[in-house]
């Protein structure tokens, strides 16, 4: 078999594929897509069979261009989204203690649901201020006091409605706002 310069060729009994960049007789060059250059007697190599085949093919364009051209990724498809997911809070808010602060030592009762209640505040404002429309507050069960006082800090907003949040997901300990958008702040 005849190689020349340029041709693409498989190494035998290896997986190791490239061109051919210089002769010597019998041992033949190969420059490999990783840039390596390799040394192999001419009995090792056979052309691609690949490229021979398509090398007549084509006459202004090169079988590179072409091959490249059929390997363009494709457009991904966008996932759908189902109609229960689509209607899944977009946003949720730990509010137990050790999700807010590193320790919760030498902090009262008091200072504790103060800062919670404070996070809920300005979580809600802020979901309000992006157009977010559903918010899921996760406070436990407990003694029920932080779910009471949320009650309350919610009920004080004239354009949200709030619930108790889906059960298979959150059991009883959380409380899901849903956030009235066309209603204009006073």
């Amino acid at each position: 078999m005849s190689f020349k310069i340029g041709d693409h060729v498989l190494v035998l009994d290896e997986d190791i594929s490239g061109t051919i960049t210089q002769i010597k007789a019998q041992t033949i060059t190969i420059e490999t897509e990783d840039g390596f250059l390799l040394e192999f007697q001419s009995n090792e190599l056979v052309k691609s069979q690949k490229e021979a085949a398509l090398t007549g093919l084509f006459s202004k364009t090169t079988i590179h261009s072409v091959i490249s051209e059929k390997e363009q990724p494709k457009r991904k498809h966008q996932a759908k989204k189902r109609a229960k997911d689509r209607y899944e809070p977009t946003m949720e808010v730990d509010l137990h203690i050790h999700q807010l602060i590193k320790s919760s030592r030498g902090m009262t009762n008091h200072d504790m649901l103060t800062l919670q209640l404070d996070t809920a505040r300005h979580k809600l404002d802020f979901a309000i201020s992006k157009r977010i429309q559903k918010i899921v507050f996760i406070h436990g069960v407990g003694e029920g006091v932080l779910k009471t006082e949320l009650e309350y800090l919610f009920g004080r907003y004239n354009n949200v409605k709030f619930y108790d949040a889906n059960y298979q997901k959150y059991g009883l300990g959380a409380t899901e706002v849903y956030i009235y958008q066309n209603v204009s702040a006073d």
